[in-house]
């Protein structure tokens, strides 16, 4: 497998899209003369504001090449011209049309010779929302720049499982608190608790320290920049934090999620410490370790007792009754996808050239082989596969499988919830019960 591309479709996402979708088309760009004027307004909102801010947080200018994309018609609108003039002028803005071959996603990526930002239209109409969202998207742009390159990500599939669910819970819950709190003894009690209920879930699971570390320092940071960049008064930032935890409790997993709620909200609270403490971190510190020293924060020999003194003062029988009765559900779902790819006919697609976007929030991690994508869609040499019934990843990013086929034609091929548009070198055949493809 070469060249793997990954869009996360929610806040902010991380990608590698392909450099050879360079071609577009102005020929069907329709946009009204109040719709320029409104995103000329956007634009320039957007670059005074952070022309005031003058990269003070990271030593580093923020306004940058930026992508508004209609996900329905693939309409770009741009703050700047690309490099191979595709793009054209209109008012001050560009337009064209994004090309096929690449995802529309909340994301940052290479493209006609620029590193740009995108974001999915519409924006949000709070100036504040619209600012955190396009803030961090903005951040993910010049990752490369101020020393998180080549980040790997990997997935915390422990927060799926019951005890690394409550413990995260109660973690937050201990760092609502802290955002309630305006005495500072209480805010650093509350503090020290939720680091600690950190610290006792990785004790559960070795090496969930390191492995939630690559999310926080690549999706964290650019949440807590987004947000605290986000023109929101105090008290209205504390309200967001709130908002977006319990929000976050909707999500169906947290493995690839949690780091848009917690890495804001300890960040937040050390900035009231310290308004540059993200300069002392780079792409190697463990945050972990970090916000532990920063906050003088003492692990005790004795964790366990600490814990279960302190784990009813933040909701611990509501939280761990209804995740036993989740996990329960659970485990129901999980034989269901037994059934239907270990047992049953299946296709199997390995990738070649794959470019990918998914939705964080609802993955499933399947016993040792994967994770569950339940809305997914692939683009590869092959063709173009759209899921909305659940596809298996397996655990390397080598290969995907659906349900078995049930219509073939030459060009489109549909199963169970998901459509298969072939590419014409392409063809389907089957090996014993199941399926594959194969170039002709």
């Amino acid at each position: 497998m070469k060249n793997i591309k990954i869009i996360l479709v929610l806040f902010i996402t991380v990608s590698l899209l392909s450099r050879n979708s360079n071609s577009t088309t102005n020929s069907t760009v329709k946009i009204s003369n109040s719709q320029i004027k409104k995103y000329e307004n956007i634009f320039k909102d957007l670059k005074e504001y952070l022309s005031k801010e003058n990269g003070k947080l990271w030593n580093h200018q923020l306004y940058g090449p930026l992508l508004l994309v209609n996900k329905d018609n693939r309409t770009i609108i741009a703050n700047e011209p690309d490099n191979k003039g595709i793009l054209t002028k209109k008012g001050e803005v560009y337009t064209g049309i994004l090309p096929n071959g690449i995802n529309i996603a909340n994301t940052a990526f290479d493209w006609n010779g620029k590193r740009w930002s995108m974001v999915m239209l519409p924006l949000p109409k709070n100036h504040n929302e619209r600012l955190n969202l396009i803030i961090h998207e903005l951040f993910h742009r010049i990752q490369l720049e101020i020393g998180f390159a080549n980040l790997i990500t990997k997935q915390s599939n422990h927060l799926d499982d019951l005890n690394g669910r409550i413990f995260l819970k109660l973690e937050l819950e201990a760092l609502k608190k802290a955002l309630m709190s305006d005495n500072d003894t209480v805010r650093q009690k509350h503090t020290r608790d939720a680091l600690l209920f950190r610290h006792y879930r990785y004790k559960l699971y070795p090496g969930a320290k390191e492995t939630e570390n690559t999310l926080e320092i690549n999706e964290g940071l650019a949440e807590y920049t987004g947000s605290i960049l986000s023109g929101r008064t105090d008290e209205k930032l504390k309200e967001h934090y709130i908002k977006a935890i319990n929000n976050f409790y909707n999500n169906p997993t947290f493995v690839r999620s949690f780091a848009y709620v917690t890495i804001p909200v300890y960040g937040y609270l050390m900035n009231l410490k310290d308004k540059y403490w993200n300069k002392g971190i780079s792409k190697s510190t463990n945050l972990t370790d970090f916000m532990t020293k920063f906050f003088n924060v003492t692990v005790p020999a004795n964790l366990k007792d600490t814990i279960n003194s302190i784990k009813a003062g933040y909701s611990f029988n509501i939280i761990s009754a209804f995740e036993i009765k989740r996990n329960n559900e659970r485990k129901k779902l999980t034989a269901e996808y037994e059934i239907k790819f270990l047992k049953n006919p299946t296709l199997t697609i390995r990738f070649e050239n794959m470019n990918i976007s998914f939705d964080p929030r609802n993955i499933m991690p399947f016993r040792n082989l994967g994770t569950i994508y339940p809305n997914i869609k692939i683009t590869d040499n092959w063709g173009i596969l759209s899921v909305e019934n659940g596809a298996l990843l397996g655990k390397n990013w080598h290969k995907v499988t659906v349900s078995e086929p049930i219509e073939i034609t030459n060009k489109i091929i549909k199963g169970d919830g998901w459509k298969l548009k072939l590419n014409k070198n392409w063809k389907l055949i089957k090996i014993g019960e199941n399926y594959t493809l194969k170039r002709k």
